[in-house]
């Protein structure tokens, strides 16, 4: 009886807190329908030209800038470092590509998780769905937040590094920021995205140009006997990949939009065969710029990259380049919150983690608790990280579950003959990302092992404690402690959950 009467006084409250009546309450959740609808589906019509941009915007973000220092580092010479970007260029593709018939043979939305369960069926998918929410989407934006501040601080702090604690009270800074951007409004996150995403492009543009012409001038020194001195082991190759195949994360993002794309069975491997390479050509040709400038030496003792690409080019405008990337950057936490945000609100949706992740706010018309959960855990992964430990980490889970899902597209092709491909790409690319993606995650624990890669297992294997407790067994206590949690949230920050909306 007490928690009836709790939650008649809930419904009051929702119901009466504005002045309004109970139908007018209905009336507006119909308006939040049409808006949660937009926030779902946010394009309507992809074709193109617009699939090709979404590949190189989404791609094109804080990894270029941060990359290159920790690319260089692990293979030790020019010529090893331009290989790697290269080659990570051509793994997305092919990744991409894998993804591509994926996407128009199972035309459900969640990315990996339908591929997974098709395949594997409900465990490794929810595995999948635990990793991502808690793992590789917070890390993520912790590190794309923590490249923004390096950036930002770089200015203030010139021929020395700055402070970790400014770095790190930077970067959370920024997260708040973003998390409030986006839980205030979906077209005020859509606005600032369209900006950034302008800037992003005018700092590629600014520093393919100056190479290009450095270049032109004859400045080509440092390329000589440019695999001198190389340090190349499978360990050094892996961790190199790690970090390039970083900046190239955002490569099957296409997937999470098929529906929406014109003709996706000519537009969606079209804008991958066009779209990812002219990213690899950006990368390369940014690299080459980069050292124009600077020897293998110099770049590796820079603290930001591009910051010191622009002082010794771009002098006396040079603060032009730590501007734009800043702004770069915050706008790849911004997008990245968007989607994600979006993720942590479907899980929640369908049960995965706690209902009230899966409410809109009623004045907002945002998925604040889903956005609000994912800063919060991002700011958890600051605290204790560096960039380069949290790429690493990030890489090594989020590859354990591209090698799985395109593992699923081989078994599948024997597995679920009757399945219309309206995409086939020859079995051998599958095969060969399989094999990458396997050297890629075994091979740092073989040559050079971490603890962070035994915390990271121990984390994805937990996900089996939780799926059998309250997924397979679906244990009710869990219940009676989430319900006055949730019901307390909803009343705090005045959101409802979709499916009333929807009736």
């Amino acid at each position: 009886m007490g928690d009836e009467s709790l939650r008649k006084r809930k419904g009051d409250h929702n119901g009466k807190e504005d002045g309004q009546s109970f139908q007018s309450q209905e009336h507006q959740t119909m308006n939040l329908q049409k808006e949660a609808n937009l926030f779902l589906s946010p394009l309507q019509s992809v074709g193109l030209i617009s699939g090709i941009c979404m590949i190189v915007g989404t791609i094109i973000g804080s990894g270029i800038f941060v990359s290159p220092k920790s690319v260089l580092a692990n293979v030790g010479a020019v010529g090893p470092c331009l290989t790697i970007w290269a080659a990570c260029g051509i793994l997305a593709t092919l990744g991409a590509l894998c993804f591509a018939e994926l996407g128009t043979m199972i035309t459900k939305s969640g990315g990996e998780y339908p591929y997974l369960m098709e395949a594997f069926g409900p465990i490794p998918a929810f595995l999948f769905s635990w990793t991502s929410l808690l793992v590789t989407k917070p890390s993520s934006f912790a590190i794309i937040c923590l490249s923004f501040a390096e950036y930002a601080s770089a200015p203030f702090y010139p021929g020395c590094n700055p402070p970790q604690v400014v770095i790190k009270c930077l970067a959370a800074a920024a997260i708040v920021v973003i998390t409030i951007v986006n839980s205030l409004s979906v077209k005020l996150g859509s606005y600032l995205q369209n900006f950034l995403t302008a800037a992003k492009m005018i700092i590629v543009t600014i520093i393919i140009v100056s190479g290009i012409v450095l270049l032109a001038q004859g400045k080509t020194e440092n390329f000589t006997d440019s695999f001198k001195d190389s340090k190349i082991s499978v360990s050094s190759i892996s961790l190199a990949f790690y970090n390039g195949l970083w900046a190239y994360d955002g490569w099957n993002q296409l997937n999470y939009i098929t529906e929406e794309l014109k003709n996706p069975y000519r537009n969606l491997p079209l804008s991958i065969i066009i779209g990812i390479p002219l990213v690899t050509v950006c990368y390369v040709l940014i690299n080459i710029s980069y050292f124009t400038v600077m020897t293998s030496t110099e770049l590796l003792q820079s603290q930001a990259v591009a910051v010191t690409f622009g002082d010794r080019v771009l002098y006396p405008a040079s603060w032009i380049v730590p501007l734009f990337v800043a702004f770069s950057t915050i706008g790849s936490a911004n997008g990245t919150c968007f989607t994600a945000g979006r993720l942590v609100y479907v899980a929640g949706r369908e049960g995965h983690m706690l209902e009230v992740l899966s409410y809109i706010s009623v004045k907002r018309l945002t998925p604040a608790p889903a956005i609000m959960f994912y800063g919060a855990i991002a700011i958890i992964y600051i605290i204790p990280g560096d960039i380069n430990t949290l790429i690493n980490y990030f890489s090594f889970a989020v590859w354990i579950f591209y090698g799985l899902t395109i593992l699923a597209l081989i078994v599948m092709r024997f597995t679920r003959k009757e399945l219309r491909r309206p995409i086939r790409i020859p079995i051998i690319i599958p095969v060969i990302v399989t094999l990458v993606s396997i050297l890629l995650v075994l091979a740092p624990i073989i040559s050079a092992p971490e603890l962070a890669y035994l915390y990271c297992v121990l984390f994805i294997l937990s996900g089996l404690i939780v799926y059998v407790l309250f997924v397979h067994l679906k244990f009710n206590w869990p219940q009676k402690i989430s319900k006055p949690i949730t019901m307390y949230l909803q009343m705090l920050l005045e959101v409802v959950p979709a499916e009333e909306v929807t009736e």
